[in-house]
């Protein structure tokens, strides 16, 4: 059983990058840092297959990859999907992109997190059934953004679809706010994989207020020490269930992703891939501005 550590993107964690390093380069240095790391930019736009060749190029061949779905492929980008507007064109493109991935086992899953408007009804549950089939034997995480899906009842059915259809659980870490979030369910659905995202729990910046800085703010969080031991009984139950933990700190807004992920593997009793102690790994004037 293992367990991987790492953040979402690696563009802007300033704090694990000496000021000499470019921006081209910070792939190289942050696999020094994190044995894995989240895609975001494949939410935007379906990235090139060569392009994936460069980034596994960059990084040693243990080093694994977590890539979001395209918004066209969960709904989040409404209206025209672009791809030439035709929902097969839109999936052979982002399947073609795996390839170089798929065929060097870097890929470690195919992150699909739907938007608070996808909630716990019939026509959703057809449309997830549709997208895993389309998605074939590919590994794919299932994050929620509507608390409809893990509401009384239907948290166990929840449950039991993800593992009929094949779907890895993505257990959340993030506020409470509303139906627009979900509570943290320490349940895997596949032995192989389990993911783990901590998104933050700033409870009054979590939901879209309509303010041009919301996104700013929405993972403006720093989790104290004590927050973090108290994941450590979590994290044994997921490890009991599943082979592989994989582990995303999300809580970016503030920069405080990159040492809160370090405090962990600290507390977890692991060394950065390249055998360094995570915090004296950090450049020692990045570590100061982190801890104020």
């Amino acid at each position: 059983m293992s367990v991987a550590i790492g953040l979402g993107g690696w563009g802007d964690h300033d704090s694990i990058y000496p000021k000499s390093v470019k921006s081209n380069e910070r792939l190289a240095h942050y696999s020094k840092h994190f044995p894995i790391v989240e895609i975001d930019s494949t939410f935007y736009a379906i990235q090139s297959p060569e392009r994936m060749k460069k980034w596994m190029d960059e990084t040693p061949p243990q080093f694994k990859f977590i890539v979001k779905a395209y918004q066209g492929m969960t709904g989040h980008q409404r209206g025209s999907i672009g791809i030439g507007n035709k929902r097969e064109e839109m999936y052979a493109a982002f399947l073609a992109m795996l390839e170089p991935l798929i065929e060097s086992d870097r890929l470690a899953a195919v992150l699909f997190q739907y938007p608070p408007w996808f909630d716990c009804m019939t026509k959703h549950v057809m449309v997830l059934r549709a997208t895993k089939q389309r998605m074939g034997s590919i590994p794919c995480a299932l994050e929620f953004r509507h608390q409809s899906w893990w509401a009384d009842e239907m948290r166990e059915k929840t449950l039991q679809f993800m593992r009929n259809e094949g779907w890895i659980h993505c257990v959340c870490d993030e506020p409470q706010a509303g139906e627009g979030s979900v509570p943290t369910v320490v349940e895997a659905t596949d032995s192989e994989l389990t993911l783990v995202r901590f998104h933050g729990r700033n409870e009054s910046g979590w939901n879209d207020t309509g303010d041009d800085k919301w996104r700013e703010v929405r993972y403006l969080y720093h989790y104290s020490e004590e927050e973090l031991k108290e994941w450590l009984p979590n994290l044994y139950k997921l490890q009991e269930q599943s082979k592989h933990v994989h582990i995303i700190f999300n809580n970016n807004s503030g920069g405080h992703a990159a040492l809160n992920a370090k405090q962990f593997m600290v507390m977890l009793g692991q060394l950065t891939p390249d055998g360094r102690d995570p915090i004296e790994a950090m450049p020692k004037q990045a570590e100061q501005l982190e801890l104020f």
